[in-house]
């Protein structure tokens, strides 16, 4: 897949803040400077959602991979994986998302994560009472308000990437452990 939407030439001083702190641009960020306020405000909003602290970073970035696999956005996928590096998570588990179901390296508590992750993905969404009532008793309702609005970030930025034609920039390529492929049949439901 290619861009659909040429980048956009971005302040030199912005391209060289983003060249140290993550070694090369973002497409996403390229992308979306054709309308530098849209751009401007998408980061401060993405600032802010990694800033928030009530649920545990790994669950937030697993299910943010596994919103990724699903929807099939690779840069997503991509530049998880490598801010899971940079965060000192578990990259066995990280590397492992896209096929969680298959794995066993996940806990009780992660598989559900994951499933919720999905679950908020399909369309329509397929939450159920359950999943969600076990996610809210063992993370209690301040983490879980924060997981289910990160979760819909992320469907937010992955979605938004796909369209665009944004796949992996290479980010992930600095982690020792290849990132897994997701299986074709995965027995989730389809997203539209």
């Amino acid at each position: 897949m290619t861009l659909r939407v040429p980048k956009a030439e971005l302040p030199a001083e912005l391209r060289e803040s983003m060249l140290k702190q993550l070694g090369a641009v973002p497409e996403p960020v390229e992308v979306q400077w054709h309308n530098p306020k849209l751009a401007e405000d998408n980061q401060e909003f993405s600032a802010k959602v990694g800033a928030w602290d009530a649920a545990d970073a790994s669950l937030k970035t697993f299910a943010h991979m596994a919103v990724a696999a699903q929807v099939g956005c690779s840069w997503c996928l991509d530049i998880n994986y490598f801010l899971a590096l940079n965060q000192n998570l578990d990259l066995t588990k990280a590397s492992q998302v896209p096929r969680w179901r298959q794995s066993e390296v996940f806990t009780p508590l992660e598989r559900d994560v994951l499933e919720y992750a999905e679950a908020m993905t399909n369309t329509p969404p397929t939450v159920t009472d359950e999943l969600y009532a076990g996610l809210l008793g063992r993370l209690g309702p301040a983490a879980m308000v924060e997981l289910t609005v990160f979760i819909g970030f992320a469907n937010l930025a992955t979605r938004c990437n796909t369209a665009h034609g944004i796949t992996s920039q290479g980010y992930s390529h600095a982690c020792e452990i290849p990132l897994a492929e997701r299986p074709e049949r995965s027995g989730v439901a389809s997203t539209a």
